[in-house]
């Protein structure tokens, strides 16, 4: 059997006394489409971090792609969409300058972009329909429009593990269904992605399965039963009233 694409094995991670992640491990194959689901101070963005190897482990390890994170980062294996208060959106850059970044890895010391860098980026851009304002100033796009250029970026990327952090919060309904088709094409073709998102309705649609996060991994596997009613009150820290 092929190595996981992702896989974070006893994985914990602390900031100072406090316990963002406590022993977490988790498998995911190329091919697959995960929410990750839990309330904020759950360890969500931490395990981005760690996946993308910008917080020190206590203990445990990750590999993605094989590699450490640090390693896949430096080679474009992974990706990562960042919600929109990450971002500094008054920077003077145009949605195109926004997703070569995503071919920097590739550039070589001139920086230069070569006829190949810039035929995936515009093939990114058609993917997810922003061609016509590729030229406009990445702050003037809409909340939806912002998250597309992001993942976009991936797209140019060639991220075989691209994790998006709340995709879909604040985005009108056309890119939210444009993200939808494309995280899911994006497996077909073989990607990995981790998507963490408070909109339960839209997991049954776009994930094969799910992880419920409170510090440890409480449940990952199929959707339908991530979202059963008892496995979301432990998630969110609820107490389910009990049967008559």
């Amino acid at each position: 059997m092929s190595a996981p694409a992702l896989d974070l094995d006893g994985v914990s991670v602390r900031y100072g006394d406090v316990v963002a992640l406590d022993g977490v491990t988790l498998h995911l194959d190329a091919g697959t489409v995960c929410g990750l689901v839990g309330m904020n101070g759950s360890g969500k963005s931490t395990l981005f971090k760690a996946v993308m190897g910008l917080v020190d482990l206590t203990a445990g390890s990750v590999r993605v792609d094989g590699a450490t994170p640090a390693r896949a980062r430096r080679r474009g294996v992974v990706g990562y969409v960042p919600q929109s208060e990450a971002v500094d959106w008054g920077f003077p850059v145009s949605v195109r300058d926004v997703v070569m970044m995503g071919r920097y890895g590739r550039l070589g010391l001139t920086r230069r972009p070569r006829a190949a860098d810039r035929d995936a980026v515009e093939h990114a851009l058609a993917r997810v329909e922003l061609t016509d304002l590729a030229d406009r100033q990445i702050g003037r796009l809409s909340g939806g429009q912002r998250k597309r250029a992001f993942v976009a970026r991936g797209i140019a990327q060639d991220a075989q593990v691209l994790l998006l952090d709340e995709p879909f919060a604040g985005v009108d309904k056309r890119s939210e269904a444009t993200i939808v088709r494309l995280l899911r094409e994006l497996a077909d073709d073989g990607r990995t992605v981790l998507v963490s998102s408070h909109d339960l309705h839209a997991l049954p649609r776009l994930a094969d399965e799910a992880v419920l996060l409170l510090h440890r991994v409480l449940f990952h596997g199929p959707v339908a039963e991530a979202l059963e009613p008892g496995n979301l009150a432990r998630t969110f820290g609820l107490d389910l009233p009990d049967a008559a």
